[in-house]
């Protein structure tokens, strides 16, 4: 591999690192309303990238020959990420909450905070795989695949990988686990990238055929989150009624889009 490939996979990596640093400007806890804006966020963005980066790519990569049942990979393995996030959700002890007990509650929250560092490490190898895919009809000289199409490809795969390292390592920030630990989780998260991109470039013949089913079983793994987890989150009962998680949704929801559409 030479310097350019090896630089192109590891631009989507940069661009999780850079959110997850925005950790570092965190000062002191969040408020309530603020933690349901960004639950709300990362939700938004969330359902965005599922469907934007994801679940159409993966019918649009089957579509010629598949034609009006493109719709298959997409349909089984959306369906297959929600149930591994079921399974797994069943597995990992929940904590009880006990008003009197905000241990308790921090607890659960950070089971939460976890269950959506997992599903976003989901979502990034697929990511990471069509990073492999690009670069790998370079390197093999496919003449529908150039340098700085895969490079931009890159670019824009780390534009959109900013607010997600800033959604792992800000809330569980929020529920307590000290700054560098918190960026530690948001490069973990972003670090699956390069190593699936490489990992696709090496074995390309054999995992392309499948990238239109992992695409669409992230995309469920993150659904799944989304419902399970943020929803009730950003909206649940707090001080006050505020309407800040469906507004916060709002917005991640829209950036996401818009760089997704315009970057993808």
């Amino acid at each position: 591999m030479n310097k350019d490939v090896i630089l192109g996979i590891m631009i989507p990596f940069i661009g999780t690192s850079l959110g997850a640093a925005c950790v570092y400007i965190m000062k002191g806890e969040l408020k309530e309303k603020v933690q349901k804006g960004l639950s709300g966020f990362a939700a938004g963005v969330m359902v965005a990238a599922s469907i934007w980066s994801l679940i159409m790519p993966a019918m649009d990569m089957v579509e010629d020959k598949m034609g009006k049942m493109s719709w298959i990979p997409a349909a089984v393995g959306f369906l297959v990420g929600i149930f591994f996030l079921l399974f797994l959700d069943s597995v990992i002890p929940h904590q009880h909450i006990d008003s009197d007990h905000p241990e308790g509650m921090k607890a659960e929250s950070l089971r939460k905070t976890t269950m959506m560092v997992l599903a976003v490490i989901i979502h990034n190898i697929p990511e990471g795989m069509a990073v492999g895919v690009s670069f790998a009809g370079v390197l093999y000289g496919n003449t529908h695949m150039t340098m700085a199409g895969a490079i931009v490809l890159s670019i824009g795969i780390a534009i959109q990988n900013f607010p997600e390292g800033a959604i792992i390592s800000m809330p569980l920030r929020a529920v307590g686990v000290n700054k560098h630990k918190a960026f530690g989780m948001g490069i973990f998260s972003g670090a699956v990238e390069p190593i699936a991109a490489i990992l696709t470039i090496i074995l390309s013949h054999y995992l392309v055929p499948i990238l239109p089913y992992l695409l669409a079983f992230a995309a469920g793994a993150m659904m799944y989150v989304v419902v399970e987890e943020l929803v009730p989150e950003a909206t649940g009962e707090g001080e006050g009624h505020t309407n800040i998680g469906t507004l916060g949704f709002s917005a991640g929801f829209v950036v996401m889009m818009i760089l997704d559409v315009m970057l993808g």
